[in-house]
């Protein structure tokens, strides 16, 4: 029987920039399942990176709570949250913030380096990422080039491998599309949903592009799930 717990959870969560009263961000309700794959709709503004902030326990929330994995990461230390947060999350930076002078196997085993429990259910990890480079539409050859030397949509697909390694029953992409046509968007996503299939990972996206909804599972707008103060977040 399928677990019924949320893989992501928000209940009333409340934050406030600290020392910038106008800057805040209420969410009443927000919650994922395993497996599915969601995407978040917001204009700039919107407080969508604040919402990653929070779910990544970068910031915590300063009223309700913030699941992830069943675990309220509000009340964790920020010790335990980074140590968490390594070990449930993956994540897809907009600009991807690969290490550009290591080689694309490093950056994508870069993870189980802080991660015990992802490390060990991955067997072999140098043919493990090998697998998702391929998988990926990535050729064998990359895998020992320096990550800087790649294409734009390259990077993107090993920023991908990376989030995806050790099987994190989460992944969170912050506009990992933007600075790519739309070809090129299509194949990368029906390639990273193929490999969070297989693994069960949920799969939550924020971007301001609405021709991607067809793509997901479900489509949220920021409007209806999260309010601002009257200053952007």
């Amino acid at each position: 029987m399928a677990d019924p717990t949320p893989i992501l959870n928000l209940q009333k969560a409340r934050y406030h920039w600290p020392g910038r009263e106008a800057f805040g961000l209420t969410v009443p309700e927000l919650h994922l399942n395993a497996g599915e794959t969601t995407l978040l709709l917001g204009a700039s503004g919107s407080g969508k990176s604040t919402l990653l902030s929070l779910i990544c326990g970068i910031v915590t929330a300063q009223s309700g709570t913030v699941c992830v994995a069943g675990t309220d990461i509000s009340s964790l230390s920020e010790g335990h949250r980074d140590r968490f947060r390594a070990e449930h999350i993956g994540l897809i930076f907009q600009q991807f913030n690969l290490l550009p002078y290591a080689s694309v196997r490093d950056n994508i085993l870069l993870p189980l380096q802080f991660a015990p429990r992802r490390r060990a259910r991955v067997k072999a990890p140098h043919d493990e990422a090998k697998r998702l480079c391929l998988e990926l539409d990535l050729p064998k050859e990359v895998m020992l080039k320096r990550a800087g030397t790649l294409s734009v949509g390259q990077q993107q697909r090993v920023a991908a491998a990376r989030a995806l390694i050790g099987a994190p029953p989460l992944i969170l992409a912050d506009e990992p599309t933007s600075a790519l046509d739309a070809a090129t968007q299509a194949t990368f996503l029906r390639l990273l949903f193929a490999q969070s299939k297989r693994n069960g990972t949920a799969i939550l996206m924020v971007s301001h592009d609405a021709r991607l909804a067809k793509q997901f599972d479900h489509v949220i707008e920021m409007s209806d799930i999260a309010s601002t103060l009257a200053e952007p977040v």
